[in-house]
C-alpha cells in the first residue's frame, strides 16, 4: 500500500492545525495581522492535507482493485501432434517453497482452473485480496467434435493461498474458506465463491504465467512462441 500517501497529508494536517490554532490565539490577543496570516496559513495547509488525503484514497483504491499476484508459470514442450508436456511451477508462499510438476496434456490448449473467494471492493481497499485454491489442469480442443471424442487429460492440482493481508498476523490457524462458507450470510465482506479458469494455446517452447486478480485468474504469454501462438486469436495446432 502507498502508506506515504496517508503519512504526508496527516503530517501537513497536524502542522496546519497547530498554525491555525496559533493564528486564532493571536486574534484573541489582539494581534490582528499575525493572527490573520496564521489562520489563513493553517486553513490553507488543512485544505492541502484534505486534497492530498483524497488523492491518496483514490491511488490506494486503484492499487488495491487492480492488484495481481502470480499463481503459476507454465513451460510447454510438444511431444506429438496435439500432445504436450506441461511443466507447472508454483511460486513460494510464506514458508512453503516453490513447487514444480510435469503433466502430459492432450489437445490444442491448456486450461488451469481454481476455486476463488472474491471480496467486495471495500474489503479489497482495506487489504483483503481474492483467495484461490488451484483445482485442476486439463487439455482443451479447438473443435467441439474433438472435444467430444478426443483423448482427454485432466490432472488434479493443489496449492493456493496461505494467510495474507491482515490475516497474516493472526497467531492461530484460520480458514477463510470455511468461515466464508459457514457464515456467508453474516459476512458482508464476501462477494462470491466461484470457479475461475484461464486457458491459452499450446505450442512447442511456449511459456505462460497465470495470475490471480481481484476478480479471478488471467494468463499471459511470456515469450515469442507463446505470443505467436495466441496472436490474432487461437489457432488449432497440428
Amino acid at each position: 500500500m502507498f502508506w506515504w500517501w496517508w503519512i504526508a497529508p496527516t503530517a501537513v494536517a497536524i502542522i496546519g492545525v497547530l498554525i491555525l490554532f496559533g493564528g486564532l490565539g493571536s486574534l484573541f490577543k489582539g494581534k490582528f495581522f499575525g493572527g490573520l496570516f496564521g489562520t489563513a496559513g493553517g486553513a490553507a495547509l488543512l485544505a492541502a492535507a484534505l486534497a492530498g488525503g483524497l488523492l491518496g484514497q483514490n491511488v490506494q483504491t486503484y492499487s488495491r482493485l487492480t492488484y495481481e499476484r502470480p499463481v503459476a508459470s507454465l513451460s510447454i514442450r510438444q511431444l506429438a501432434p496435439q500432445y504436450f508436456e506441461v511443466v507447472v511451477t508454483q511460486p513460494a508462499q510464506g514458508e512453503a517453497p516453490a513447487r514444480t510438476a510435469v503433466y502430459p496434456v492432450n489437445g490444442d490448449e491448456w486450461r488451469m482452473e481454481a476455486q476463488v473467494l472474491k471480496w467486495k471492493p471495500w474489503a479489497n481497499v482495506v487489504g483483503l485480496d481474492s483467495q484461490y485454491r488451484l483445482d485442476r489442469l486439463s487439455g482443451r480442443y479447438q473443435t467441439i467434435e474433438q472435444e467430444r471424442t478426443g483423448a482427454r487429460s485432466v490432472h488434479a492440482l493443489s496449492g493456493g493461498d496461505v494467510k495474507t493481508g491482515p490475516l497474516a498476523y493472526v497467531p492461530w490457524t484460520l480458514s477463510v474458506w470455511d468461515v466464508a462458507r459457514k457464515y456467508r450470510r453474516y459476512v458482508d465482506a464476501v462477494d462470491t465463491l466461484y470457479g475461475s479458469a484461464a486457458y491459452m494455446p499450446m505450442a512447442n517452447g511456449a511459456t505462460y504465467e497465470v495470475w490471480i486478480t481481484q476478480s479471478g485468474l488471467i494468463a499471459r504469454p511470456t515469450n515469442d512462441a507463446a505470443r505467436e501462438a495466441s496472436a490474432g486469436g487461437f489457432v488449432r495446432v497440428n
